[in-house]
């Protein structure tokens, strides 16, 4: 078996086993995430774990000797197994190996859950500390979904916030490293109009953000909402001129340019002590207009 299916009346939801990843969620049979497209992306919906975002040079430390923890972590790249499941919800898991502690030398046991309702997909990640030592981690959600929605055309899109944020974003460094000035970004009240332009210099990341739900809305009226309660950052990406936009929610991110200390002295890092457990949870929410 390399995927679970879910359904909830005429709400289906694909999950592969290799990363955890949800790779299709349709709704009353409409297709919202991106089907992905190896010349322009080739994820469709990664599980990030146990770091967000770029590291420097590749690499984390931890006590003084060096890691190759890239982009994104691991998780992405490793087959989880089924825990539990039913029609509507899976629980997978992946715990630490050989492998995973030649570039994290940690224990861990990842869980990530999906249930599926009649308009939303609801997502937990979860993650827990077996070993002896604190662990530190962040994890996210990096969701493609299809840009536009309906039948209208990327005009005329926008994202809306549920509290007013800052207008303006960190600068990415080179290497993708969260840059110590910022940039202007065009906010209007809780609403920012989507163009290409904003995404020619890559992400827009709203670290330490006011709001826990946002809404992707295109032109046709169509909406996707992305509640994070329990996820202190998000963002917002795509590549100019393609066909996704991707709604994301993290507890960490990228190295600060310049940052070269400890993967737990990190900025965005979590400290798990031994024997605990953290819960993250996010839904998003499909409106057809």
């Amino acid at each position: 078996m390399t995927e679970i299916t879910l359904t909830h009346g005429e709400a289906r939801a694909t999950i592969a086993l290799l990363g955890a990843e949800a790779r299709q969620w349709r709704v009353a049979g409409r297709d919202l995430m991106w089907p992905g497209d190896p010349a322009i992306w080739s994820d469709i919906s990664p599980i990030l774990y146990p770091v967000v975002g770029w590291t420097r040079n590749g690499e984390e430390r931890v006590d003084g000797r060096r890691y190759p923890l890239g982009l994104h972590g691991f998780a992405r790249f490793e087959a989880f197994a089924v825990e539990s499941s039913t029609a509507d919800f899976a629980r997978l898991t992946l715990r630490d190996d050989a492998r995973t502690r030649a570039v994290y030398p940690f224990a861990f046991a990842l869980a990530v859950e999906y249930r599926l309702s009649a308009d939303a997909l609801a997502l937990a990640i979860e993650v827990a500390n077996p070993g002896a030592v604190i662990a530190p981690y962040a994890c996210g959600l990096h969701p493609g979904f299809r840009w536009p929605l309906g039948a209208e055309g990327r005009e005329g899109a926008l994202v809306r916030f549920d509290q007013l944020e800052r207008p303006e974003v960190p600068l990415i460094a080179p290497g993708g490293l969260i840059g110590k000035t910022t940039r202007p970004i065009p906010l209007q009240g809780r609403e920012l109009k989507l163009t290409d332009a904003l995404f020619a210099h890559d992400a827009l990341c709203f670290l330490d953000c006011a709001s826990r739900s946002l809404a992707f809305v295109d032109a046709s009226g169509a909406s996707i909402t992305m509640e994070y309660p329990s996820f202190p950052h998000a963002a917002l990406w795509t590549r100019p001129g393609a066909p996704f936009l991707c709604l994301e929610a993290w507890t960490g991110y990228s190295d600060p340019d310049g940052f070269e200390g400890e993967l737990i002295d990190k900025p965005g890092m979590r400290a798990l002590e031994p024997g605990t457990r953290a819960r993250h949870e996010a839904r998003f929410v499909f409106r057809p207009e």
